[in-house]
């Protein structure tokens, strides 16, 4: 086992994909820290609070993975906590020219940060948390790609907003 590694995302919600990458990172490393971003630029569904609790639960069953926010920039998160890798999952190419941006950018601000791609597994490889939420907004099952939890809470989320 290596050093711990952050696994950051908006995770609005999370998804069977988001918990792939995470469990392979804990295989990997000591530690990681999935980081939920609380980013004043986007709307998310889920509060901050929410998302961290999904994800506590999602991944209760996983030694070494500690859930935690941030806000700002992710390399200072990384260096606040003295952690040196990034672990970025990508389902496909356009993935990888946004997060191989990103990962040059991060060492860039930060030299001492490495970024490491996790290829998604083929069967979570077109799933995305927008995804998930357009699917649900018009009455679809979104059963086999989410914990069962979330879809619950998805549902209630959604309906609340209707009313």
């Amino acid at each position: 086992m290596g050093p711990s590694a952050l696994c950051p995302g908006t995770f609005d919600p999370i998804t069977n994909g988001h918990l792939d990458i995470v469990r392979r990172a804990s295989r990997c490393f000591e530690e990681v820290v999935v980081a939920v971003l609380e980013n004043p630029g986007k709307a998310p569904l889920f509060s901050t609070e929410e998302r961290v609790a999904m994800l506590k639960e999602a991944t209760s069953d996983l030694d070494g993975v500690e859930i935690a926010s941030f806000s700002g920039l992710l390399v200072d998160y990384a260096a606040s906590r003295g952690i040196k890798v990034i672990v970025k999952g990508l389902r496909a190419v356009t993935d990888f020219d946004y997060e191989l941006q990103m990962a040059q950018m991060n060492r860039t601000l930060n030299g001492g940060v490495e970024t490491f791609f996790v290829p998604t597994s083929p069967q979570w490889s077109y799933l995305s948390s927008s995804l998930i939420k357009e699917i649900m907004r018009f009455g679809g099952d979104v059963s086999e790609f989410v914990p069962s939890f979330v879809r619950q809470r998805l549902s209630e989320k959604l309906s609340a907003g209707r009313e």
